[in-house]
């Protein structure tokens, strides 16, 4: 299997990741570095999920820095063999990693507060598929979130999702190259009206 860079921190850190395949935007280990900096005052402890979530860089990441579950949402066969594989290379499996082999958008619509609320949520799929902004429209509209739920969407630097998206509202964007990450939290009702 291709390389798909390495864990940044934590339990796991400096182990090396598969890669599903050529057709795949691994997480570059310095975005890796900027995205789970931010987090990191949330991520101990967190319920994470990680759609589209290709290898599994993010949720590994995330496990390897605390977190106490994530949910790897990826509808393609060799990139979910490749999430088992990273699992296994990490020693981070086991019930606090699930694997589901979905289309992220029928996984939230079926999904319940049961298997959620997440604390933080990862949203990468293919640059410019609209499916990024009908993903965080059912995060935002749904039972999902956590009340005080971190979700980031990467995604190209030209094509960021609104500033504001039901209970989702954007606190900040970085971009990396022609990467971009957009961090949203959740407002309250009478928050996300003003």
């Amino acid at each position: 299997m291709p390389d798909a860079g390495r864990v940044v921190a934590g339990r796991a850190g400096g182990i090396r990741l598969a890669a599903p395949g050529p057709g795949t935007r691994p997480l570059a280990d310095r975005v890796k570095q900027a995205l789970f900096g931010a987090l990191e005052p949330r991520i101990v402890g967190a319920r994470v999920a990680d759609l589209f979530a290709g290898s599994g860089a993010a949720g590994i990441e995330a496990l390897s820095r605390g977190a106490a579950s994530c949910d790897f949402v990826e509808r393609d066969a060799g990139a979910a063999a490749a999430i088992v594989e990273n699992l296994r290379r990490t020693g981070l499996g086991g019930a606090s990693a699930r694997i589901h082999r979905a289309d992220v958008l029928r996984f939230l619509a079926g999904s319940s507060p049961g298997s959620a609320p997440w604390g933080i949520v990862i949203v990468d799929p293919p640059y410019g598929d609209p499916a990024m902004l009908a993903a965080l429209e059912r995060l935002a509209r749904g039972p999902l979130l956590a009340p005080e739920a971190i979700v980031v969407a990467k995604h190209f630097w030209k094509q960021g999702p609104p500033a504001v998206i039901g209970r989702l509202r954007q606190v900040r964007t970085r971009r990396f190259g022609e990467t971009a990450i957009t961090f949203f939290e959740v407002v309250d009702g009478e928050a996300a009206r003003a």
